[in-house]
């Protein structure tokens, strides 16, 4: 077994959204054998957002661990909270706001590459 170190990155308007966010690489590009472009835990604080974009080659769902968001699918938005998860395909639009007032919403994302 190989130890494998993390990568944390901070990001400010992310794709657009408000404030910022914290996005903590749990395996790089070399684990991920070009087969993925991301597997992460990413945290949003309160009111914080990851604005709408597209995604072109690849997918991305997210895994709701803490925390309650509005999900924007498309232009559809809905109420998430732990537990659930969101699909967003290839060619579709997707985009996730914290609407909590005290806590951070934290969530596992992975894009795999088309």
């Amino acid at each position: 077994m190989a130890f494998i170190e993390k990568n944390i990155v901070k990001a400010q308007n992310k794709a657009g959204g408000k404030g910022e966010i914290t996005i903590k690489h749990l395996l790089g590009a070399k684990e991920l054998d070009n087969k993925c472009a991301m597997f992460a835990e990413v945290t949003i604080p309160p009111h914080a957002s990851i604005g709408i974009h597209e995604h072109h080659g690849n997918t991305e769902t997210y895994y709701i661990l803490r925390g309650t968001a509005l999900y924007n699918d498309n232009g559809a938005e809905k109420t998430i909270s732990a537990g659930e998860v969101t699909f967003c395909p290839d060619g579709e639009k997707h985009g996730i706001e914290n609407i909590s007032d005290t806590e951070d919403l934290v969530f596992m994302a992975v894009i795999i590459n088309k």
